[in-house]
């Protein structure tokens, strides 16, 4: 059912608890090393999870945090239980604010993305953005040229580039841990209305088609990191749709088999009816497997015909990736450049979702 642009992000008590437990969290050496930062004042457009959680690791880091919402009662929320310095529910009363805004953290819905990002940019004000950069790639080239022209930095935060256990599979694909790799499989299933316990998932922007929802745009994590271990694909077939018996205009379900051209074959599953919930990967070589759950936090690998696994655990928590791309923002802002993940990056992975949907549309492979 459609959700009212207005109503863009709704509150969430189990995001202010993650936002708050972020300010207790650094150890000491990382809180002597953000000390050497100078102070940074962030506007965070959007108070919804995503925005309460960067806006509370970056007070966490030494930085003063304004806040844009429509919703007075969200603003009202975070200024009493954050410590906000300005809350606005608009963009262009922000602007008009006394005092100098060094960062813009854009965490609204994709619908958003490329307008509050482009007047941000015009501003000579350095992004961090919410992935994905928008709902289809015509938007996101025209971003990208802005930032382009402006040379204004702009970070895209698909935040798995971040997760530790992620960053060690990428160091053992690059030296062939397992030897060539001939098949990998993704499977994201998570029932949504278990992702914000707190409201009725309907009312979550994911269940807009308007405001960019949608397992394909929301999930694309999974696509990123496909293109972030191995490259640009060959040719995609998909299918994409709406087919469970959720109450939520957008797809539900998503269905992709990607080539290579040396031969590899991938497999992407994403839904947003699956219970109990699974995120993983498993990539098969020819010298044998290394397998990456989220749940355990945990990287295996097999060389032998039986269930016989060198197995590492990890003991990293969710927002550390978070904490991880704010700690690079504010590095951009004290003028380092953007090392993880770019605005090109964004635009690669909506080249395969728009090759998806047209894959999923006619029933044809599609070259890329």
């Amino acid at each position: 059912m459609p959700m009212p642009i207005r109503t863009w992000l709704k509150g969430s008590a189990s995001a202010l608890y993650v936002a708050f437990h972020a300010l207790l969290r650094n150890t000491p050496d990382r809180c002597r090393k953000d000390e050497e930062m100078e102070s940074k004042h962030i506007l965070v457009v959007g108070a919804g999870s995503a925005g309460k959680r960067h806006a509370g690791n970056l007070i966490s880091l030494g930085c003063r945090i304004s806040f844009v919402d429509p919703r007075a009662d969200r603003l009202t929320e975070v200024q009493e239980k954050m410590g906000i310095q300005g809350i606005y529910t608009s963009l262009e009363d922000a602007w008009r604010m006394d005092g100098r805004i060094d960062g813009v953290a854009i965490t609204s819905p994709p619908a958003f993305h490329v307008e509050q990002s482009i007047a941000a940019l015009e501003k000579s004000i350095p992004v961090l953005l919410e992935k994905p950069v928008c709902p289809d790639e015509a938007g996101a080239q025209k971003l990208a040229k802005v930032q382009r022209d402006s040379g204004v930095p702009l970070l895209l935060t698909y935040t798995w580039r971040w997760w530790a256990p992620l960053r060690r599979v990428k160091e053992l694909l690059e030296r062939r841990a397992v030897g060539q790799i001939r098949h990998v499989k993704f499977v994201m299933s998570a029932h949504l209305a278990d992702w914000h316990p707190w409201e009725n998932y309907w009312d979550f922007f994911m269940a807009s088609k308007t405001l960019g929802g949608g397992a394909l745009l929301d999930e694309s994590h999974w696509i990123d990191l496909m293109l972030w271990f191995f490259g640009k694909p060959e040719r995609v077939i998909a299918s994409i749709g709406k087919i469970s018996e959720l109450k939520i205009e957008t797809d539900d379900n998503v269905d992709m088999l990607v080539f290579y051209k040396d031969g590899m074959r991938v497999t992407l599953h994403l839904d947003l009816y699956g219970r109990p919930h699974e995120k993983y990967i498993r990539f098969v070589g020819e010298q044998g497997t290394i397998s990456w759950t989220v749940d355990p936090n945990r990287i295996r690998i097999g060389r032998e015909m039986t269930e016989t696994w060198e197995t590492q655990d990890f003991e990293c928590e969710r927002n550390d990736m978070f904490l991880d791309a704010d700690r690079e923002f504010l590095n951009v802002l004290n003028g380092g450049s953007v090392q993880t993940c770019t605005i090109e990056d964004g635009l690669k992975v909506l080249s395969v979702i728009e090759a998806a949907r047209e894959s999923s549309a006619s029933g044809c492979a599609v070259v890329l």
